[in-house]
């Protein structure tokens, strides 16, 4: 579904990301895990045209880009296959939960009201907020947020969902109903791209791993070969320090 190959970004004359390869199959959750400042947002960014990349191409669904030149129209199109899923929610404060899931469906994809709005409602209870569409945001707590964040993306019906650390701006105890909702996409076989720290999530969902640090994939491999039996010592070091 996703090859990238040779991603560079400089911010300010520092290399962020170094020459990275990345490839995504249908129905892979790859977990991408590093200490901070390893380029693994930057990463996602690119790969969305959030950030644009220095050098590097990607070829999506069949059609090759290159990072550092696509036009608008080529972005513009490709988000339609992609959703994107941030740290810090990103929700319209002004708009109710179902209007933060059919904006996007509405302005962007001109689906009718009827048909977005019955689109919204179902994902909002795919996340389990059913009784929550006219709650805006400062009414629900950061993982009901997050989770209508989720909802956001999934009712795009994307071939790819991309997760900026979706969980590190929330309290241990909201944590686990969002990770939740993530499991269920992965058993429904969605095929996500998820920056993590959270490493029972990676070794119990994910189907494969990728560990950065410094701008580069270290170690990319299947999960539990990569968990078990790491090939390099910075991963196993890693690996250590979180405790797997």
């Amino acid at each position: 579904m996703l090859k990238v190959r040779n991603v560079r970004k400089n911010f300010q004359g520092t290399e962020i990301l170094k020459g990275v390869d990345l490839t995504v199959e249908k129905g892979d959750v790859v977990a991408i895990l590093g200490p901070s400042g390893a380029g693994k947002t930057t990463l996602l960014r690119c790969l969305n045209f959030l950030e644009r990349a220095d050098s590097g191409e990607m070829i999506f669904d069949g059609v090759r880009l290159s990072l550092p030149k696509a036009g608008k129209k080529e972005i513009a199109e490709l988000r339609k296959k992609t959703a994107f899923v941030f740290q810090n929610f990103n929700l319209f404060l002004n708009k109710t939960a179902l209007e933060n899931v059919t904006e996007g469906l509405i302005t962007a994809r001109r689906l009718p009201v009827r048909e977005a709005e019955e689109t919204g409602r179902r994902t909002l209870d795919q996340v389990g907020l059913s009784g929550r569409y006219d709650y805006y945001p400062d009414q629900l707590s950061g993982g009901q947020q997050q989770r209508v964040a989720i909802a956001r993306a999934v009712a795009a019906d994307p071939e790819i969902i991309y997760f900026d650390e979706p969980t590190s701006a929330l309290d241990p105890e909201l944590t686990g109903e969002v990770l939740e909702v993530m499991r269920q996409l992965a058993a429904e076989g969605r095929t996500m791209l998820v920056v993590t720290h959270e490493m029972e999530f990676a070794r119990n969902v994910s189907t494969k791993t990728i560990f950065m640090e410094d701008g580069m994939i270290v170690e990319a491999g299947g999960t539990k070969q990569l968990f078990e039996t790491p090939k390099e010592a910075r991963t196993k070091e890693f690996l250590r320090n979180t405790g797997r």
